[in-house]
């Protein structure tokens, strides 16, 4: 028996294979992501097309989706944050993070993923990246500019100090 790719440190079979083999529906919207990450994990990429929701199915590109998953190795998941997604609800969002080396650089995808629930089971609708990038507002003053401060010093002998 192996672990679960999910990070439950339970036995696949007992955690996530039953949702990708079709034997009984994910519980929760949290279920079903850590489900969906250990389908790409091994390869279960018609998984991925069944658990996403139809409305967004059709921006759905599976020939990148399963080249990214096949030529990913991937090293964990983690579950950051949920608003919902209980068994009673019918709507949930789930923020998590996750670890892969994708042409032998290590990177990871941080994305908060919204879920609804139709008739018993839950689906992915979309995700919003959260790979928080700084984009710098004002251009970069080096030690020797003037500080922008208008004290008329360089900045190393200013305020970058």
């Amino acid at each position: 028996m192996s672990l679960c790719a999910c990070g439950s440190e339970k036995n696949f079979s007992d955690c996530c294979q039953p949702y990708i083999k079709g034997t009984k529906p994910a519980p929760t919207a949290v279920a079903l992501m850590r489900s969906r990450y250990t389908a790409f994990a091994v390869g279960e990429m018609d998984y991925i097309f069944k658990t996403h929701h139809e409305s967004t199915r059709k921006d759905l590109d599976m020939d990148g989706v399963k080249s990214w998953a096949q030529n990913s190795e991937w090293l964990g998941l983690e579950i950051r944050e949920t608003s919902k997604g209980t068994e009673k609800d019918t709507e949930g969002q789930v923020e998590f993070k996750c670890k892969f080396n994708f042409n032998g650089a290590e990177q990871a995808h941080h994305e908060l993923s919204t879920f609804i629930k139709e008739k018993g089971e839950w689906f992915f609708v979309d995700g919003v990246m959260r790979n928080n990038t700084v984009r710098r507002v004002d251009p970069k003053v080096g030690r020797n500019d003037p500080c922008p401060c208008g004290s008329g010093k360089k900045a190393k002998k200013c305020c970058h100090q």
